[in-house]
This record gives structure tokens, sequence and C-alpha cells, in this order.
């Protein structure tokens, strides 16, 4: 299942309904679990980024502490944890049951239990199916884009946010396995029918490649997912040599930064994709050095372009090497580290931030595109693509 505006919102600490973590090819998790190193040499690069650490987010020692006093007196180690970071005020902290976190280490990975569909919330509140994934078990009982979807196992979902109507696919709060079976109120047209669908173990598709009429390589990065970057080489090197690419990062809500940073290797010869600070040990990432750098490039982004997406956006315009069209990024620029609790859970805890090749700090505030979108951006990109690519533009 899919959200169109999956991650509008903080991870705040709901049990199975903050574990709406993918969406059949978007990930939700604005700073996943591991995807920053946590080890590595320290960098002078941007070394004010410490002052923007988050200082009022719980340190790890004090969670695990109130956890383990919970449970020597015979109380929820994870409930406690739970309201530690709650009266924290750290927006992004979140707190996972051991099964949670197992099924948010497999979405970064690729995979997730569901039934297929991708789905958004209209203006008057309606769900409506954007998507089917080929050889899912929506595909398989013939629900097609543009189906209206109604209720869930009985439950009305019309005027409920997309990450609820996720969670109920997805069977969260009973913590589901694939096999498991979830029934579907579908309407098309004056036709409405209920379908009764059985989970499945499925891989997320998390880019996707077209080639437009004109020659224009499109590459769609839904989440960077394992694998995600050397799709996008594979993409690059396919791509027809005198045309140009457009990185389509809208609605892309992060995932594993080692991913993004292969991404922007894709495109640069080496050098800074980012700073950033770990409890104000300042580090860097840099691309690997052997990217296609002549090639016309435009980037696509949105409001729902967030974390790892809003990384790579950054390093790609700071460094000259896209144009970016679009509107504002989300503005997610923090980063969670991991820590595990006495009972198996895990709490996730914001200790820092990261900032763009020239210094500009991202959570906040976002990314200002070059250009705006228009009414058609495809199209914008590819006149600019055009312009890009004309030798007369060139020395």
């Amino acid at each position: 299942m899919s959200g169109r505006d999956p991650f509008c919102q903080p991870r705040r600490n709901r049990r199975g309904a903050a574990l709406t973590l993918v969406f059949a090819g978007v990930l939700v998790a604005g700073a996943a679990t591991g995807s920053f190193p946590d080890t590595g040499p320290a960098d002078s690069a941007g070394r004010g980024a410490a002052a923007g650490a988050a200082r009022t987010a719980p340190r790890h020692e004090d969670v695990r502490k109130a956890a383990a006093e919970a449970m020597a007196d015979g109380k929820s180690p994870m409930e406690a944890a739970e309201r530690a970071v709650s009266r924290s005020g750290d927006r992004w902290g979140a707190v996972y049951s051991e099964g949670e976190y197992q099924e948010f280490q497999e979405a970064l990975d690729g995979q997730y239990t569901g039934v297929g569909l991708w789905a958004r919330r209209e203006r008057d509140g309606r769900i409506e199916v954007t998507r089917v994934q080929p050889g899912s078990p929506a595909a398989d009982a013939g629900i097609r884009k543009g189906d209206r979807l109604r209720s869930v196992d009985g439950a009305d979902v019309d005027g409920r946010p997309v990450t609820e109507v996720v969670s109920l696919l997805r069977g969260d709060a009973d913590d589901a396995p694939a096999g498991t079976t979830v029934t579907l109120g579908l309407q098309r047209g004056t036709r409405a029918w209920n379908e009764t669908l059985r989970r499945a173990r499925l891989s997320t598709d998390s880019v996707t490649v077209r080639k437009l009429p004109g020659g224009v390589t499109v590459i769609k990065i839904a989440a960077f997912t394992k694998g995600s970057g050397d799709a996008v080489r594979t993409a690059v090197r396919e791509a027809p040599a005198d045309a140009g690419v457009v990185l389509d990062l809208r609605g892309n809500s992060g995932g594993l930064v080692t991913e993004a940073v292969d991404t922007a290797s894709a495109f640069l010869d080496g050098g800074l994709v980012a700073t950033y600070d770990v409890d104000g040990a300042q580090r860097a990432l840099h691309a690997e050095a052997g990217g296609d750098t002549a090639r016309p490039l435009v980037a696509l982004v949105d409001g729902g372009t967030m974390s790892a997406a809003e990384m790579l956006t950054g390093a790609l315009q700071d460094r000259g090497r896209a144009v970016v069209i679009g509107s504002r990024t989300f503005g997610k620029g923090s980063i969670q580290m991991p820590t595990k609790l006495p009972d198996g859970s895990v709490a996730e805890l914001t200790v820092g931030h990261y900032r763009t090749p020239s210094g500009q700090a991202v959570d906040g505030r976002g990314i200002t595109p070059d250009l705006e979108p228009g009414p058609q951006a495809l199209q914008r990109a590819e006149t600019v693509l055009a312009g890009l690519g004309d030798p007369s533009r060139h020395d």
C-alpha cells in the first residue's frame, strides 16, 4: 500500500500506526535507522553544524535507564521509553517493539508485507487507488487504478489519513503476518463490492526508469532502499549518450543515506555530498569518483521530498550539477540513531543534523528549487534539458 503524502507528520510513539514504514515502494523513514554511518573520521567541513544539534532530545542512556527501572518495577520498559521520548519534545524520536524494528529493517531491504496498493486521499476525503503492484494480491484480485477504497475490514476509511489506512491494510495493530486476510470495500463507478485478500511478502520497486519520446531518461526514485544506488548507476550508463536525465525525487521520503550517496556518485566525480554532526562530532559524506558529470541533469522535487532525498538534492544543487525544479522540499535534516532497550524494543533518538556542501541547514527549512514547476513539471524539465544540451550554451 502506498500513500502520496506518506510522511508529512513526524514519527510519533504510536504502536502499530507508527509502523506505516513502506507504502509499496515508498519508504516512510525520515531518517532511517542506521541510515547514517555511526562511525567515521571527524571532518572540519561544516564545523558550525554542531550548534544545530538537538540538545533537547533525551540522551540514549537516559532512555535506557528509564526502561531498565520500569523493568525492575515489573512495568513495561517500552512504555517507559515512549513516555521519556514524548516528554522530550524530540519531534522525530520513536520507540519500536522488537517485531516492529525487525519489520523496519526489512523495509530498508526493500521488502514489506501488504497487498500491493498505492493510494492517496482526495480533497473530499475519499481514498483512491493510484497504482497496483503487478503480481500482488491486489493485482490478482483485479483491483485497478482509480478504484475507490471505502473500507478495510469493515472500518470506513473516508477522511482518514493515508497512514492510518495503510496501518489497517497491513494489520499493524495485530502484527498481522503474510498469509492473514484483509477485506476491502471497493467502488468502481456505480459498482460497489467487497474483496478479501491474503497479505503477502512483496518486494518494493523503488527505482523505475522510462524514456520519453524525445530521448530523455526519467529515473524515478520512490525511496532509498537497498540497491537503489546501483539501480540508478545502471540507468545512467544505459541512457542514450546524447540525451539528458530527469531525476524524479517527488514524494521520496528518504531511506538509506548510503544509497543516496551512491546515487550522488552516479552524477559526481567524487567530492563532498554532505556534512553532519553526531552529538557535536563533525563528519562528512563523499561521493565516489567516476560519475557522469557531463550529461544534462534536472532534479524534480516537491513538498514530499524528504531527508536523504533532500541531502541528494542539496548536493547536486550546491555543486552546480543539476537544475532543481519544483516546490520547496519538506525540511527533514535531522539524524536519528537507535538504542536497544532491555526488553528488545528499540528507541530512535535525534542526535544531530546534516548540511549541504555549501553549509546550508535543511532541517525546518527545506531546499529551495532553482525554478518553479509550472503546470507540467516534466515538460518544463525537458525544456530545461534541451537548453542545457544546446552546444551554443558552452564554450
